[in-house]
């Protein structure tokens, strides 16, 4: 029997952005994506992301660097010495613009990594305003959250740091034309703030997206339009590891169904800045599952998200503090992946995210500790996706009404004709996605 997992059609409102329901997010490591780790250099890479099937763009943090306890030679992008200051080493601030133009030019959307729960500790704010800070009184001075030894962190008693932190998020938007914020660590940041700052940047420009480093339906619930599926991500972890199974993954899509409204749209991803730089490629921490792992990330609901060099298959951890580039490689399997992953996501209507796509349903298969099999059908539009998590091979029989007809197999684009109770041999890993 096939089983609705997931719902998209639970709530009739809809208040995303109309772009952001079949995006594709592209996390972007300036200061890595090339030999010069400019705005300039990057940019030319724009049209090339835009082909690939981005639609979005987020940057990791742009702004100036604090100088007091840096970490490596060049610092941590998340300690913001100046927020409405371009990081000279990208290049000034109409560089950026330009860089942004560009962008919309080829049909992508730019959202900015912030970071508001600390700043640098030489900070422009701790000159003018050491008030705007926690204050730690056995070391005697400005306080540092957990490890982070390079940060000063905000106290969000200030009404004025407040205010001036909206502002701050405003001249962004003013001046540059972003479309929207990836908030850093939003978790330690009180939720009345977030609450509060997105109506009031929403009021002028109501098609912001605002994306919440955290997960939990009530970062939803403040106007944050996406949230991190870290849990789904750990599982995909655990699954690659032989730790977990279908029948976890299946579990925790019926808990998301309970816990998140169907609006709330998740971003699902197999890598990013943290991942890659602290625990590993996807491909250490997911070996032989890597690829399928990645395609699962595109056919879940929510939005998928593309690290800095996943699109090539990047194989080494970059470094965090210190010059890194990427190793701009022959990935030609990788490239072809994405590519056509990009272009069903982009253009699929079951894959819409919030709910505007369609719901998840388990199709039943003979092997459902080790497969699992779905499928998202809107308006005879259908997407079935089968994964065998196993490292051994899996003989399954396939039983759903809908797996029926002819459909297009991605990747090869071959034309393929499936009957309810096939037979099918899946390898090691191994996975399909067919699309009418």
């Amino acid at each position: 029997m096939s089983e609705l997992l997931y719902s998209c059609q639970r709530e009739q409102k809809f208040t995303q952005p109309d772009w952001a329901i079949n995006a594709v997010i592209y996390e972007m490591n300036v200061r890595q994506f090339s030999n010069e780790g400019t705005f300039m250099a990057a940019a030319e890479h724009l049209e090339r992301l835009s082909k690939l099937g981005v639609t979005i763009l987020w940057l990791m943090p742009v702004f100036t660097i604090g100088q007091s306890r840096r970490k490596g030679t060049l610092g941590s992008y998340y300690s913001t010495q100046n927020y409405t200051e371009i990081n000279p080493e990208f290049g000034t601030i109409t560089d950026f613009k330009r860089f942004v133009d560009k962008a919309h030019s080829v049909g992508i959307k730019v959202i900015l990594d912030w970071v508001a729960n600390h700043t640098s500790r030489d900070a422009k704010w701790v000159e003018t305003n050491p008030e705007w800070y926690e204050w730690d009184s056995e070391n005697n001075e400005i306080a540092t959250p957990f490890d982070w030894s390079d940060t000063a962190k905000l106290n969000y008693n200030s009404a004025e740091m407040r205010a001036e932190m909206v502002n701050s998020l405003q001249f962004w938007i003013d001046n540059c034309a972003i479309d929207g914020y990836r908030m850093d660590m939003a978790m330690l940041v009180p939720m009345d703030f977030w609450e509060k700052a997105i109506e009031q940047l929403k009021e002028t420009h109501n098609d912001l997206f605002f994306l919440a480093e955290a997960e939990g339906p009530q970062f939803h619930k403040v106007g944050f339009n996406a949230t991190y599926g870290w849990a789904t991500h750990h599982l995909l972890n655990s699954i690659a590891q032989g730790n977990a199974s279908a029948n976890d993954l299946a579990q925790m899509l019926r808990n998301d169904a309970i816990s998140f409204s169907s609006e709330s749209i998740r971003m699902q991803f197999t890598s990013n800045h943290d991942e890659n730089s602290w625990n590993g490629t996807e491909f250490m921490r997911m070996g032989d599952a890597a690829e399928q792992m990645a395609v699962l990330t595109f056919v879940l609901d929510g939005v998928p998200l593309i690290y800095t060099g996943q699109e090539v298959g990047l194989k080494k951890q970059l470094e965090f503090f210190d010059k890194d580039v990427v190793e701009w490689t022959d990935g030609t399997r990788q490239e072809e992946l994405y590519s056509a992953l990009c272009a069903l996501k982009n253009t699929h209507p079951a894959l819409r995210a919030s709910t505007q796509g369609a719901d998840i349903v388990r199709i039943d298969t003979t092997n459902n500790h080790n497969v699992m099999a779905m499928k998202r059908v809107i308006d005879n539009r259908k997407v079935i996706a089968l994964f065998n998590f196993s490292n051994n091979g899996a003989d399954i029989n396939v039983n759903d009404n809908d797996f029926q007809g002819e459909f297009s197999q991605l990747l090869s684009g071959e034309k393929a004709y499936l009957n309810n109770g096939q037979h099918f041999y899946l390898p090691p890993y191994g996975w399909f996605v067919y699309y009418n």
